[in-house]
């Protein structure tokens, strides 16, 4: 406040004074917040810019410090684990621990399947032959397709592969080899690779939602960050290599990804081209899927790629039903004892197989009888020529294994296996109510039989002729012959 009192008197120097102190007072005063409000201001505005530098400085830091700890650990194998990752790695641990147990379960043995003649029977000549082209199975739920897929596991022999090899190639066979094995095989000067081992033949399932990167294989994705190089990631064709795929519900996959299993399993080899990377391996299998058609049909294209198509019906045999139920329940008791007790016979059946792999090309189809199963097909109306090439290689495989004195294949043996190789690629009319089994059957006596069907056709045209000369003669001697009672026999 001024120093100077308001004048007390009305003197006008004083009065002067007073104002001039007055002033001068207010001047100091609004100077002085002016400036304690811009320094506030200020303080603020720095403050507020050296917190984002400080911010943004330690988010760069952060952000370089946890990419290279990513990259180091990548580069050296694995990423390193804080204590906030350890309860994530510890399920993951259990989950692989889970799946490793679940595929260590036993399966029900293939050998006691109760029924289901022609499933177990087509699965093993493609065993004895996997260039057969696969199976297709179809039929109601619960007959049990997938236990007799499965049940083939302990059926498949041992393989040699190059250890650490993703495409199970083979030491020695340059034609089972993947892209490494064949640069080191011709590096090696055409001898066997030292690093094989022995495995299991690998049977591969195919999921219902796979896409087709992972059935086919893509870019690795880990070697491209960490690495910068393009590198291939194998997919299941490459896995299941020299073994089985099994495919359950084939009939929902889509037709893309069903043409492009059925196209390398043709072929034998898998091509894949996408991101600038073009590789090719071998991804020779034996192709088993399974359905039901009351869920959907497949494509007359896709159903000719399947070498032999089966179709299972409920078990309607009394006796065969209480023997299935006494057998799994047998095996739901005590998997280990069960599986013990029936070694001997799978160990018999595996010794057939292998052994009849071993015949196999010395057995050969006589010249006049392809000449008949190519008449067969050509009235059947089959298109192309797969049925005849799969008929053929069917009865080779099927003489090698339940006949083994003999080289020569028969009509007999033709006849035990044709409608599974055919039924599936003959042109279906959904108002036709006869089945294509019945159809390829009574051809076959028509091609094969010529002399017993012209025969029973003949005998047939007979016995229509003489009831319809039978009935002419009961008509002409009664007009009334054959109709009902009051009915109106026309004009006298």
């Amino acid at each position: 406040p001024p120093l100077l009192s308001p004048p007390s008197s009305s003197s006008g120097l004083h009065f002067l004074c007073y104002l001039l102190s007055l002033s001068t007072w207010w001047m100091s005063s609004s100077t002085s917040k002016s400036l304690s409000a811009g320094s506030s201001r200020s303080s603020r505005s720095s403050l507020r810019s050296s917190s984002r530098s400080g911010l943004r400085s330690s988010s760069r830091s952060l952000r370089s410090s946890s990419r290279a700890g990513v990259f180091g650990a990548r580069q050296a194998g694995h990423v390193r684990a804080t204590a906030t990752d350890a309860p994530r790695i510890e399920k993951t641990e259990n989950a692989k621990q889970d799946a490793m147990t679940r595929t260590q379960r036993a399966v029900f043995p293939f050998v006691r399947v109760v029924g289901q003649d022609q499933v177990k029977t087509a699965l093993i000549l493609n065993m004895v032959d996997p260039k057969i082209g696969g199976v297709l199975i179809m039929g109601d739920r619960g007959t049990g397709k997938s236990t007799a897929v499965r049940g083939l596991m302990t059926l498949l022999p041992e393989i040699d592969v190059v250890e650490g090899d993703a495409y199970n190639s083979s030491p020695s066979d340059p034609e089972l080899m993947g892209p490494d094995c064949i640069d080191a095989f011709r590096e090696n000067g055409g001898e066997p690779l030292p690093n094989a081992t022995t495995v299991s033949t690998p049977l591969v399932e195919l999921p219902l939602g796979a896409t087709e990167d992972r059935i086919c294989g893509t870019i690795d994705i880990e070697k491209a960050l960490a690495q910068g190089i393009k590198a291939f990631e194998p997919g299941l064709l490459a896995k299941a290599h020299r073994g089985i795929l099994y495919v359950d519900e084939v009939n929902l996959l889509d037709d893309n990804i069903v043409d492009v299993v059925l196209d390398s399993a043709a072929g034998g080899w898998n091509t894949v081209e996408r991101e600038g990377i073009s590789v090719s391996h071998p991804s020779q299998y034996i192709l088993v899927g399974s359905g039901n058609p009351d869920e959907g049909e497949m494509r007359p294209q896709l159903l000719d790629r399947f070498g032999m198509s089966v179709e299972v019906t409920t078990i309607m045999n009394s006796e065969e039903r209480v023997q299935l139920v006494k057998e799994r329940r047998a095996f739901d008791n005590d998997p280990e004892s069960y599986l013990e007790a029936v070694m001997p016979e799978e160990e018999d059946l595996r010794k057939r197989i292998a052994e009849a792999r071993l015949r196999l090309n010395n057995v050969v189809v006589p010249r006049p009888l392809k000449v008949k199963i190519a008449g067969l097909c050509a009235e059947l109306g089959v298109d192309g020529l797969r049925g005849d090439l799969v008929v053929n290689r069917v009865a080779r495989a099927y003489v090698a294994f339940s006949q083994p004195e003999k080289t020569e294949v028969e009509a007999d043996d033709v006849a035990a296996i044709v409608s599974i190789c055919l039924n599936h690629r003959m042109r279906k009319d959904p108002l036709d109510p006869i089945d294509g089994g019945y159809k390829v059957a009574m051809m076959f006596r028509k091609i094969f039989n010529s002399d017993d069907w012209e025969a029973e056709q003949a005998a047939k045209k007979k016995a229509e002729e003489e009831a319809a000369a039978k009935a002419a003669a009961e008509l002409k001697e009664n007009p009334r012959s054959g109709k009902k009672a009051g009915a109106w026999g026309g004009l006298p």
